[in-house]
């Protein structure tokens, strides 16, 4: 039993920093990654972009409703960002004991 309290605990500590997380790449500038060196493993070693690429830029972009540019950067940024809204209500809904979108509960 006491466990599951633990498991609970920790859970909750990580969902939280989901959370939070989130809430932190919200207040940073939308061009903050914008330059730099690409950390895509497909262009170190293939010189390609993957589907991937450009999707955190694409996605500050949209948090920050510029969608040119977060549609120039990657278009999937536009499927992936409102999913990633829903499971971020939906995690913060476990967090506070309620749950908004139980179709996610399958997934778990």
């Amino acid at each position: 039993m006491e466990t599951n309290k633990v498991l609970n605990t920790l859970f909750k500590m990580l969902l939280a920093l989901v959370l939070g997380a989130f809430l932190f790449l919200f207040f940073l500038p939308a061009d903050y990654f914008d330059s730099g060196q690409s950390m895509c493993v497909s262009i170190w070693l293939f010189d390609l972009e993957c589907f991937g690429c450009g999707l955190t830029r694409g996605i500050m972009h949209m948090m920050h409703f510029e969608f040119q540019e977060a549609w120039d950067f990657n278009k999937l940024s536009f499927l992936i960002m409102p999913i990633g809204l829903f499971l971020w209500i939906h995690l913060f809904g476990i967090l506070i004991g309620k749950s908004y979108f139980s179709f996610f509960k399958r997934f778990y």
